[in-house]
């Protein structure tokens, strides 16, 4: 099956009722997640902005004889912000890393959550495809609960980690769009295999797929991270990589399992 009809197959389960009942449930919860964090962070930030101190001191002589004066002071509220916001370049500024600093965030926060979201919604979605087109093949499957969410933590902390380890190459142009998506989208490719995978086939399955497919694999995965940087894109679509990925795994499976 060529690409092209991979792609216009897997957009026509996406239109049945039942997938479009599985597309409601990652929008629906990371709307409830995302609410709640919003008014967690909202609340964190209004209490670390409430009080500013400042303090200074200046010596001077005074016939010869040495003098400090202090200057102590609180700003208290959002004064602090007023303050900012009173001039035109702190004013830029702040308004310029509030929205950059935030829709990133957002962004990203974004797709990680959709990530762990539709990985227990995997199992539906392919046994739906699997009832649909490919009934001749198999789940047989190779994971448990434990060793995914044991996957699940190794693979954030490597995101966390290779996050620390890029922030040189944050300063540097063009380079910095590269190294500040390389360690989401290892989450995100690294999690999509896994949950598709581990349902579809056999350890051994899967590994010999990884190898031989390796650079069809990435460049899909790629493609499918682009489209959920668009803000938000992802809790729409989510269940469409897993349906794309999903016809994916099955064809090549059913090759394998001919030989």
């Amino acid at each position: 099956m060529s690409e092209k009809e991979i792609v216009i197959r897997s957009i026509k389960d996406l239109l049945t009722p039942k997938m479009l009942k599985y597309s409601i449930v990652p929008f629906v919860l990371s709307l409830v997640v995302l609410y709640i964090v919003f008014f967690i962070i909202a609340s964190m930030g209004v209490e670390q902005l409430g009080t500013l101190s400042v303090e200074s001191s200046q010596t001077t002589l005074q016939s010869g004889v040495p003098h400090t004066e202090s200057f102590n002071a609180t700003i208290v509220g959002s004064s602090i912000i007023k303050f900012l916001m009173h001039y035109a370049i702190t004013s830029w500024l702040v308004t310029f890393f509030i929205y950059a600093i935030g829709t990133f965030l957002a962004i990203y926060f974004s797709i990680f959550l959709a990530v762990i979201i539709i990985g227990f919604l995997t199992p539906f979605v392919l046994a739906e495809l699997q009832r649909r087109s490919y009934s001749d093949i198999a789940m047989i499957g190779h994971s448990n609960l434990l060793y995914s969410l044991f996957l699940l933590l190794k693979s954030t902390l490597i995101m966390v980690l290779l996050f620390i380890l890029l922030i040189p190459f944050y300063f540097i142009p063009f380079l910095n769009i590269i190294a500040l998506n390389l360690p989401m989208y290892y989450f995100f490719h690294k999690m999509l295999i896994f949950d598709i995978s581990s349902s579809i086939c056999t350890k051994e399955e899967a590994k010999e797929i990884a190898y031989f497919k390796a650079s069809s694999l990435r460049t899909k995965t790629a493609l499918l991270y682009l489209i959920s940087l668009i803000p938000f894109a992802i809790f729409f679509v989510a269940i469409f990589f897993v349906i794309y990925l999903g016809h994916t795994y099955f064809l090549a499976t059913r090759e394998l399992r001919e030989r």
